[in-house]
């Protein structure tokens, strides 16, 4: 299969990806988890990304190629849609595949046999860590896996962009001083590592989706002197009250013995996200009340600017810089550390209409705002 490697990008990852699925999936045998997917080799590893880095570079009827490729036998899967003829796997074949298989949660399956690997069907179930190949634009995969329990987003890790690779690097990230959706979205497990930890992954991955850009201030529940940062009027400001999204969290166990929590899930997390689309800043307290939107950031009163920040991305090879936070992207980045720097016990979450994304946080550490970079974990 290597030999007909074209995209060197492939052939370049691939141990690395081997390596890091082979450590995951013996870990998880240690512990006895059950029903865990097939490891995959560098062979197969490079066969699937190149052929999917071909097959994003073409269009179908006009279309941008939307594909997600998983690695695992029909055995493993629950209801399969198995094909009579086995495909070949090829560019072509994917790109006639893709308008069918372009909504979110379906996957191609593919398997081997005798050194050759095929489409074997489609499936919207897949077993825990499972090697997945996704692609939403052209000349962009991300390596991800289904997580252990499989609730939530996907982990992602590695990106490719034509000759870019991004390799996520969860170790480079501090425990004690990270936000508990950040360890959710690294795929770690942590006391953090929450459902409601795992809901601000939800509404990242929906205010980025929308891409018109947008801010997400995320305040304690018991104190209201995230006002202080806050200009008045607030036009839209919201009476206290549960949001749809607070509800269903009040509800969960609800939710979840009647099947519904994932749907509804979604429901009320894009309600809320699209708020974020408003010029200004949406504000929810940690226990999901919406407070306001299209809110005005100002600097609190007897407070001093913010002049230095730490900046992280969670990939090998990334440093940590320091830094002005005018040095790092637009007035929203800047306004939100500004934020952070005040209020201290605060989250700002940052979507940029080009697709970064960063989460403000207060080091206590280092004694100044933390902003990671998080778009890689995103896609």
């Amino acid at each position: 299969m290597s030999s007909a490697i074209t995209y060197q990008a492939a052939r370049t990852v691939a141990p690395t990806i081997e390596q890091y699925f082979s450590n995951l999936l013996g870990t998880a045998r240690q512990h006895n988890i059950p029903k865990l997917a097939t490891e995959p080799s560098a062979n197969i590893i490079e066969k699937i990304i190149d052929t999917a880095f071909w097959a994003s570079l073409q269009r179908e009827e006009g279309h941008v190629i939307k594909i997600s490729i998983a690695y695992l036998p029909p055995e493993q899967t629950k209801h399969p849609v198995l094909f009579l003829h086995r495909l070949p796997l090829t560019a072509t074949v994917l790109t006639k595949l893709s308008p069918g298989v372009e909504r979110p949660g379906i996957h191609i399956g593919v398997w081997q046999e005798d050194g050759e690997l095929y489409i074997w069907g489609t499936t919207r179930s897949i077993p825990s860590l499972c090697f997945v190949v996704d692609v939403s634009e052209p000349g962009l995969m991300v390596i991800k896996h289904r997580r252990q329990d499989g609730f939530g987003k996907y982990a992602n890790v590695a990106v490719l962009k034509g000759d870019q690779v991004k390799i996520i690097d969860e170790r480079r990230t501090p425990m004690d001083e990270c936000p508990g959706f950040l360890t959710s979205l690294l795929g770690l497990r942590t006391p953090s590592t929450t459902i409601e930890a795992n809901i601000l992954v939800q509404l990242s991955v929906s205010m980025r989706a929308h891409e018109r850009g947008g801010t997400l201030l995320v305040v304690p529940s018991d104190t209201d002197k995230w006002l202080n940062s806050i200009v008045k009027p607030m036009v839209y400001s919201i009476q206290p009250t549960l949001s749809g999204l607070a509800r269903l969290v009040q509800h969960q166990e609800e939710e979840m013995a009647k099947g519904t929590w994932q749907s509804t899930l979604k429901k009320e997390v894009d309600a809320l996200a699209g708020l974020t689309a408003i010029d200004g800043a949406t504000i929810i307290t940690d226990n999901y009340k919406l407070l306001a939107f299209g809110a005005k950031i100002g600097r609190a009163i007897g407070s001093s600017p913010v002049d230095e920040m730490i900046l992280t991305e969670p990939i090998v090879g990334n440093e940590e810089k320091k830094l002005h936070p005018a040095h790092n992207s637009g007035t929203r980045h800047l306004s939100a550390a500004q934020f952070v720097h005040d209020q201290r016990d605060s989250l700002g979450l940052v979507a940029s209409q080009d697709g970064k994304f960063t989460i403000f946080s207060w080091s206590p550490c280092k004694q100044m705002v933390h902003a990671h970079v998080i778009d890689t974990l995103l896609l």
